[in-house]
């Protein structure tokens, strides 16, 4: 009897581990689906400033899981490849084209590495030649391209150290580059199965009270900080264009380097220690100097100490020089911005931030401009007397732009607006490039042009605006009004010829680029892509609006399968894809940037994919969460995410078109957990997916999204909204799935791991899926195949079987 019984306990557990995992090789999508994501991307086009030459850059539409598992380090917030010095989640280019304006055709570049790896793409300042980076199997190269023979020429050997990104930049005279090389006979990297620990790993508080982020990839212990020392150091070596190198600087942590307007001194800053176990590299040490041609040091400009105490809030800042760089319209001045506040948001202050300028060769006091009333957010440069400022402040969603007259230090307010009312945006400053080939506000007669998205109430029209600067007032001198296309204004070519660059498309014709006269209405085609995706061209596309029970404006883009019954209304299943979003007031909650003339560009990040396969999509639709005055959004974050998904449900079934019994969520990141929320929380949807998600705010305790308040301020808000919390209410069908190697903050994949096991635990038909060597965005072929196979089974079973089988 007692063997009976124990072998029946045995049975029991083999038949739970085979119902718990299953050993699946990689599958395939329907050939619906897969004819749709097997496809070729079309290449990224670069134009010069010049509007002369397109140089256009091929990439596999997506890496390949073997292009994930090379090696890797986690350092510091850096992911690097410690073999190729590079790091280890770029896309590389596999080609380049150029075209030069008015001709036909794009021709091949010669002379191209062997199966390339380009990256780090950059004209040189009198725009005839190109640089690029190639990555070998051992390292990488310095590549240059010559635009007029159109040949590619290698510089360097593959020993430049892309570590920290871009690893050159051009000298002024585009005869030279100043390139990160790795130093000869460079440490060998420390590994921790082969050096034991020379004592325990410890970190200590000095009782300051700080707000930091759940942060990926950190430093963990000493052997850390040695590993980051070793791969981020470098020699900058000058190399001409004939290969020619020359030492510059001597080894050192080299992050940004930029040159002077003028091209006569090099702004360099370098990273030092002590390191920090608890933020990432961006706010550790640094030292910004000045150097000239010859590498001699001129001044050190600024010494800012290790940052790990930050004041709560999203406009809270460090103290000392911030956002030092040069002034563009100067040979060689330096500005930069200080806090009034000390940092800290919630101190009373009449002004938050203070701008400076600094003059070579910095031995003066430096020259306030002005002094903001919220928080510096930038400044475009003009000429002696035109510049324009910007300030924000987060918790009111405030965005101020000023007029400066850096020289009399004059100021004119130009506008006041929530930076989310994009129905009241005024656009952008047209830029053009100056004598010193940097780029600055277009003045000319002390007027501007302002190129504006044009979202409105009745649609999205594209506008160009002359601007008078002395004056203040705008004409309008051009708005797009092309009937079934969406066009987007790039750039003015030649304004007063009425030249613009623009680029045009519609739900089944590929975004293309154009030359566009807005005067005499000519148009000339610069790119020829096609379509791709030719089974959906004709699939029915319509951006519905619709309201919440509150009244808060809502949108959808709306799909229908090719030939739909519009006269019988067969009734679908819906699919809902859905990211929230935080607001400040119901007005700007409820405008709208959806276009229906906009490509439909499916891929794995929508659910767009499943119109082939006979469902009706709801993508991209409207989840605000609002919090009007001292009220913060997620307060009633679960009422107003039920009440965002029943208003969307409402909409599509008052149409007639869907059964509203079966209806899916959908989302990624911060969408997953909405997905995950609404099935905990309402009874309108039938299942879900839920894709690299964080369901436990415990876990991200001092902020998330854009809660600024920590765990301990709020923490009935935070139980309320993790998921994870309420497993034991969740009993609908939803399919989990997560990167292995996630490295976005707070997305851990043992977000979904832990969640996963509780609600399987509580018995809910719930499936998980971890996709090998992926971090927060998916991108190997293999994996995205197989996660559409992953919804496309599951979907089917939930939706139209009506059941689901893990």
């Amino acid at each position: 009897m007692k063997t009976l019984r124990f072998f029946t306990i045995i049975l029991f557990f083999m038949n739970l581990n085979l119902e718990a995992q299953e050993n699946l090789t990689y599958q395939k999508p329907s050939p619906e689906i897969l004819q749709l994501a097997d496809y070729e991307r079309a290449p990224q086009v670069i134009m010069n400033s010049k509007k002369e030459w397109l140089v256009f850059s091929y990439s596999p539409t997506y890496k390949s899981l073997d292009d994930l598992n090379q090696e890797e380090m986690r350092l510091g917030g850096l992911r690097v490849n410690p073999v190729t010095n590079i790091s280890s989640t770029i896309t590389y280019t596999n080609n380049l084209k150029l075209k030069k304006i008015g001709e036909k055709k794009e021709t091949q570049i010669k002379n191209l590495p062997e199966n390339p790896k380009i990256a780090y793409i950059s004209f040189s300042p009198d725009e005839k030649k190109i640089a690029f980076t190639n990555t070998t199997a051992k390292g990488v190269e310095l590549w240059v391209i010559d635009l007029e023979t159109r040949m590619a020429k290698q510089l360097s050997e593959d020993n430049l150290n892309a570590n920290l990104g871009q690893p050159y930049v051009w000298f002024k005279n585009s005869e030279s580059l100043l390139a990160k090389t790795l130093q000869p006979n460079r440490a060998t990297l420390l590994d921790e199965k082969k050096n034991l620990p020379a004592g325990p790993i410890i970190s200590e508080s000095d009782g300051k009270i700080s707000q930091n982020r759940t942060y990926q990839d950190l430093l963990k212990n000493p052997m850390d900080e040695a590993n980051f020392e070793i791969l981020t150091q470098s020699e900058l070596v000058k190399i001409d264009l004939n290969g020619k190198k020359e030492k510059f600087l001597e080894k050192n942590i080299y992050s940004q380097i930029n040159f002077s307007p003028d091209g006569n001194y090099i702004l360099i800053s370098t990273i030092h220690k002590p390191f920090s176990y608890i933020v990432p590299l961006n706010r550790f040490p640094v030292t910004f100097s000045v150097y000239d041609l010859t590498g001699k040091s001129v001044k050190i400009v600024n010494e800012k100490p290790l940052n790990e105490i930050l004041p709560k809030g999203f406009s809270s800042t460090f103290t000392g020089k911030r956002n030092l760089s040069w002034c563009d319209d100067k040979p060689a001045t330096l500005f930069y911005v200080e806090a009034l506040d000390g940092g800290d948001q919630a101190n009373e202050s009449q002004f938050r931030d203070e701008l400076f300028s600094w003059d070579f060769p910095f031995d003066k006091t430096p020259e306030s401009l002005m002094k903001t009333e919220q928080r510096f957010a930038g400044i475009e440069w003009g000429n002696a007397d035109y510049a324009v400022v910007y300030d924000m402040w987060y918790d009111t969603r405030s965005l101020k732009t000023y007029l400066l007259n850096p020289t009399k230090k004059t100021l004119k307010l130009l506008s006041d607006r929530n930076f989310q009312d994009i129905y009241n945006d005024p656009g952008n400053f047209a830029t053009e490039k100056n004598k010193f080939d940097r780029y600055i506000i277009e003045i000319q007669d002390d007027k501007t042009h302002l190129i504006g998205e044009g979202f409105t109430e009745k649609g999205q029209f594209p506008f160009i605006d002359e601007f008078d600067l002395k004056t203040l007032t705008k004409k309008r001198i051009y708005t797009s009004d092309s009937q079934g296309i969406k066009e987007e204004i790039f750039d003015l070519i030649n304004i007063k010829k009425g030249e613009i660059l623009v680029r045009q498309q519609s739900k089944n014709k590929f975004p293309n680029y154009f030359e566009k006269n807005i005067k005499t209405g000519k148009i000339s085609q610069l790119t020829d892509f096609q379509n791709p995706f030719g089974s959906i061209a004709n699939i029915y596309k319509e951006v519905i609006h619709y309201k919440r029970n509150d009244g808060v404006d809502l949108k959808g883009t709306l799909y229908l399968p090719e030939n739909y019954d519009f006269i019988n209304k067969p009734k679908l299943p819906l699919l809902i894809w859905a990211y929230p979003e935080e607001y400040k007031d119901k007005a700007t909650a409820g405008q709208s940037a959806a276009n229906p003339n906009e490509f439909t560009y499916p891929y794995y990040g929508s659910f767009v994919y499943w119109v082939a396969k006979g469902y009706a999509v709801l993508d991209d639709a409207s989840f605000p969460i609002v919090g009007e005055g001292n009220t913060e959004p997620n307060d009633t974050f679960i009422e107003q995410l039920v009440a965002d998904g029943r208003a969307a449900i409402d909409a599509v079934d008052k149409l007639g078109y869907i059964d509203r019994t079966k209806v899916a969520a959908g989302g990624h990141s911060y969408g997953a957990f909405m997905t995950a929320n609404l099935l905990t929380y309402s009874d309108d949807f039938a299942c879900g997916i839920a894709r690299s998600g964080a369901y436990n705010r415990t876990l991200t305790p001092f902020g998330f999204q854009s809660e600024q308040r920590n765990y301990w301020d709020a923490p009935e808000i935070y139980d309320q909204m993790s998921p994870f919390m309420h497993a034991d209410k969740m009993k609908k069908p939803l399919l989990l799935v997560h990167g292995e190697a996630d490295n976005n903050p707070g997305t851990f994949t043992l977000q979904t791991e832990r969640y996963f096991q509780a609600l399987k635990n509580l018995g809910a038909p719930v499936r998980l899926v971890i996709l090998p060597k992926e971090s927060h965005s998916y991108q190997a072929k293999e994996n995205i195949l197989h996660l559409l196979w992953e919804q496309d089974r599951f979907l089917e079973k939930c939706l139209k079987l009506g059941k689901v089988e893990n």
